[in-house]
């Protein structure tokens, strides 16, 4: 007996039984610290099987005045947030299309044009939508109205956070708090791959077209959202005018802008959205960025 509990031989079993404690430590239940609500802007930030809203100290400020060429975009938007901080109807929004168009942009802007007003805005990646309904939980009893953006959006039918989202959206049989709308910014429509056999499921039936299952399945989650803003790659004369709202914005000294000034900028900001294959506003913003750096030199 002696021999069995002596000290060389229970030690590899303590060893071994703090080393499982330990890799099982972030799996255990912990005491939720409650978020600075006094605070604007927050990140879901997921721990294990749990999460917490984490502050962001230093928003993105970014003014609606900075989105050129977005007007019809910018209205909706707005009018929309309106709507939802005076209690009356207003509706889910997807934002989506080309890239570097404004999208993600534009829910910012919202955000600051009405964070006084208290608005309060809630970013959450798309690998952590499985946990949508712990943070609608966390903010349905607040006196705040909040906005859960979720960024580049785009998934796999068998993703969890697809069916997450969509019950969240319409579809769950708690319903989802008067406090909270979701703006979310995609490259595709329908947030999910579409390919070409699909169409073969399509039939025609008493002269009407009715798509497949796929097609529905994959129709079925951007039809919850109650309000599509579509977002179009900016014409030539478009870009150029955001490169000079940029040039104007960062250069420390106002630029003269005469027809002489202005045509090397130009041939260099057309080669950079050549170079880049895109004339977006995020385009000429970097374009902007870099010029007005190497001109500092």
């Amino acid at each position: 007996m002696d021999r069995i509990f002596n000290d060389n031989s229970i030690q590899p079993l303590f060893s071994r039984v703090e080393s499982m404690l330990e890799r099982l430590e972030h799996l255990l239940p912990v005491a939720d610290a409650p978020p600075d609500w006094s605070a604007h802007a927050f990140r879901w930030r997921r721990h294990g099987e749990r999460g917490a809203l984490q502050t962001v100290p230093s928003p993105h400020r970014l003014a609606l005045d900075d989105l050129l060429c977005l007007d019809r975009q910018k209205t909706e938007i707005d009018r929309n947030t309106r709507q939802f901080l005076a209690g009356r109807g207003a509706n889910n929004v997807l934002l989506w299309g080309s890239r570097g168009t404004g999208k993600s942009s534009l829910v910012k802007a919202v955000f600051n044009a009405h964070r006084a007003a208290g608005l309060r805005l809630i970013e959450v990646d798309k690998d952590d939508l499985i946990q949508l309904p712990d943070i609608l939980e966390r903010i349905r009893d607040r006196p705040e109205r909040f906005i859960l953006f979720c960024d580049d959006l785009s998934f796999e039918a068998s993703e969890s956070g697809y069916k997450a989202l969509k019950a969240a959206l319409d579809g769950s049989i708690a319903a989802t708090p008067d406090n909270v709308l979701i703006y979310a910014t995609s490259n595709r429509r329908h947030l999910l791959p579409e390919f070409h056999s699909e169409n073969r499921e399509a039939r025609f039936l008493d002269g009407e077209l009715h798509h497949g299952e796929s097609v529905e399945e994959k129709i079925s989650l951007s039809d919850r959202f109650g309000l599509w803003v579509a977002f179009h790659p900016f014409s030539q004369a478009q870009y150029l005018d955001v490169v000079r709202h940029w040039l104007d914005r960062l250069a420390s000294n106002q630029p003269d802008w005469t027809e002489a000034a202005w045509a090397p900028v130009e041939r260099a900001a057309l080669q950079w959205a050549l170079q880049r294959g895109s004339r977006s506003g995020r385009t000429a913003w970097q374009f902007a960025r870099d010029w007005v750096g190497r001109m500092a030199e």
